[in-house]
This record gives structure tokens, sequence and C-alpha cells, in this order.
């Protein structure tokens, strides 16, 4: 049964959304961001300030409607590099992958110990909560023409894959700190069936398509991937496996054995995306009151500064080391590294863990997390703009070129 909470928080949502379309093209514009809309709406209007949403950290809506957002995101993730398009644009988003996310990795570990005098493993389960890059908050820039190809490719390719990347460590590391013993049969038989439900419903489903007895009309192509998405997500509740990785999985699986698959679900799977991230930014944000921050010491404001100024820009900075690309490329790259979904789930699900120190880390990841979609939310127009003289070439390069992939 609907509760009178729940029906005020989908009119709340319904008004922020009909807003956020109307200033839609200014935002476009100007620094001006809905994705901070609706994290400021659930801030104004949470417990915290004018009490018009009622949200708690633990409330089942809070984990269900972050998850789903997480899912829909992982799942749309995967299918924006197939395996055959990573192949011949590596380069770049390797570096960045192989080398730069580890390195932000333990930079903001070594924050988390030094700063926040966290244990180790819960410092470096918190630089695995907050390395993966946010590919929705990313898609301002890497949808943005003026941007070298070369450059939106590496912030694609390098978004669309951390937080699959990330996603065991955090599973691991989850463990390790946890009240329970870890059991490392029960754990990596959740890892492989989640990675094996991800590939394996595609593989049917996409096999079965394209037999000579079915085939899917033009007006029910969006929904073949959808339909391959709840499967994959309903199979992987009832089993128990990582559904997180499953989606992931599932992603590139479509990608690669059927692009026609992934374009037709492209605009319905990102309209859907984006609709989650959305009403879990309103609800974060409900989550996040003055108490809330207040609760924060003062260092605990340096480590998320540090996070964001100094973990991920230099760490990509280092890893960039010896590229083609030109210096304001990698000072663009560097600094675009938004914190979002993943980086909220995966807090949740510390705080829903039992670990001991779970509110403090839950306090440190949420304030990196609303800091970065302020900061990130509000400069991609100013970076976009950074590149509009001279380099109309470069951001018209096509897919395959060497400015691409090589180095």
């Amino acid at each position: 049964m609907v509760t009178l909470s729940e029906v005020l928080i989908l009119l709340v949502f319904a008004c922020v959304l009909l807003a956020a379309v109307l200033v839609s093209g200014l935002a476009n514009r100007t620094i001006l961001s809905t994705s901070v809309l609706f994290l400021v709406a659930g801030f104004v209007l949470g417990d915290g300030v004018l009490g018009a949403v009622h949200v708690a950290a633990d409330d089942d809506l809070v984990s269900r409607l972050a998850e789903l957002a997480l899912f829909s995101v992982l799942f749309t993730d995967g299918m924006r590099v197939a395996l055959d398009q990573l192949r011949s644009a590596w380069r770049l988003p390797g570096r960045a992958l192989l080398l730069g996310l580890p390195l932000t990795l333990v930079v903001t570990a070594l924050f988390a110990r030094y700063l926040g005098g966290l244990p180790w493993s819960e410092a470096f389960l918190v630089g695995a909560v907050l390395c993966p890059t946010d590919p929705v908050f990313a898609a301002a820039i890497v949808g943005r023409e003026e941007i070298p190809y070369r450059l939106r490719n590496l912030l694609n390719v390098e978004s669309g894959l951390n937080d699959g990347l990330a996603l065991p460590i955090v599973v691991v590391l989850l463990a390790v700190v946890g009240p329970d013993s870890v059991h490392a049969v029960s754990l990596s038989g959740e890892v492989l069936a989640g990675i094996g439900i991800g590939i394996g419903i595609p593989f049917v489903a996409i096999r079965l398509e394209r037999s000579r007895f079915f085939h899917a009309t033009a007006a029910y192509e969006p929904l073949n991937a959808f339909a391959i998405g709840l499967l994959v997500l309903g199979l992987s509740s009832w089993t128990h496996a990582n559904a997180f990785l499953a989606a992931f999985s599932a992603g590139i699986t479509v990608a690669t054995m059927s692009p026609a698959i992934r374009d037709a679900f492209h605009e319905f799977g990102e309209l859907v995306a984006e609709l989650l991230k959305l009403a879990a930014l309103l609800v974060f944000g409900a989550l996040i009151s003055p108490r809330f921050l207040g609760e924060i010491p003062l260092t605990g404001y340096l480590f998320a500064a540090l996070a964001l100024f100094v973990a991920r820009p230099v760490s990509l900075a280092v890893a960039l080391v010896g590229s083609s690309l030109r210096v304001r490329e990698r000072i663009a790259a560097a600094w675009f590294g938004p914190k979002g979904f993943a980086s909220v789930v995966y807090g949740l699900l510390i705080l829903r863990s039992g670990v001991a120190a779970r509110s403090e880390l839950f306090h440190l990841v949420a304030l990196v997390v609303v800091a970065s979609i302020i900061a990130h939310s509000s400069t991609d127009v100013v970076v976009a703009r950074w590149f509009e003289p001279g380099l109309s070439e470069e951001a018209a390069a096509p897919p395959g070129v060497d400015g691409a992939g090589t180095v």
C-alpha cells in the first residue's frame, strides 16, 4: 500500500521534474544544472529544512530507488562500449582505467586514513567507493560537439567502465570490514553468478531474436533490451547474484552481440536512466540536512576538497603523462571526474552493512558526492566553451581516427 509520504514524494518529484523541463534550455546554455536543481530541491524540502519530504537513509524506498538507478546506469554503461569498439580506441581510456583509477583509489584512501583517522581497511573502502566517475554526469561533456573527439571518447569509455571495475573491490572490502566473517566461496559465487546471468540472458535472448521463428517489429525494438534488463534484474534478485555486475555484464553483451538492439534502446534507455537518476537525487538531497552537514568535522570537509581537487586530478595527470593529449585536454580530463550514483549506492551499502564506522563513512562519501555534483554539473558549460575556438576539426573527428585512441 502506498503511504502518504510516498505520495508526497511523487508529487514533489513531478513538480520539480516539470520545473527542470521548463528550465532545461537555459541549463544547457549556462551553469544552471538540472541535477543540482533536484539535489537542492531535496535538501530544501527534506526534514532538515521544510520537512515536506520525510526519508531516512535506512528506508527501503531510498535503497530500492538508489539500487534501481545504479542498475539502470550500469546497464546503459555497458552498452556504451562494445568490445570491438573498445579494441579500436583503448589506449587513452586504458591509461585512465588501469593507472588513473587505482591511483585515485590509493590517494583517496591515504587522505581518508590521515585526515579522517580511519583504519586502513575502511580508508581503502572509502577510496574504492569514491574512485569511479559517473557516466550520466559525464554525458554533459561527452555529448558536446565542442569537445575534441578523443577527449569525449576518453571520458565516455572511462566513466562507462570504472563503475563496474570498482564494484568487485567495493564488494570484497565491504565483506572484509563488515561484522561477519568473510566467506570467500559465497562471495565468489555471488560475483560469478552475476556475471554469468549478465552474459547468459542477453546471449539467449539475442539468439532467439535472430532465429527464423522470431523477429521484433520496429515498434517493439526499443523494448528488447528493456526486457533483457528486467530478466537480468529479476533473476539476479531471485538467485541472490550480484545484480550490479549482472547489469554491467548484460550491457556489454548486448552492445557486443547486437549493436542494432543497443541503438534501438539508446534513447529510451537514456530517458529511463535519467528519470531514475533525478528521482534518486531528489531523495538523496532530502537526506542531506543542515544537521547532517554539521555532524561532519572540519577534517571531513578538508578530505572532501582534497578528494575532488587533488586525488582525481593528480592521478589522471600522472596516468596521461606521455599521451598525445594537449595540455588543455589533460586539464579537462583530470578535472571532469564527477561522482554520482555508484558512490551514493555504495555508500548506502556501507550504511546498511553493519560496519562499526558506517555513519562516519557515509557522511564522508555523501559530502564528496554532493560537492562533486555541484562543482561538476556547474562547470560543464565552462569546460565546453574552453574548447570552442580553434578546435572544430578535432571536435568533429570520427571514431577510429588516430586521435581517438593513440598516445
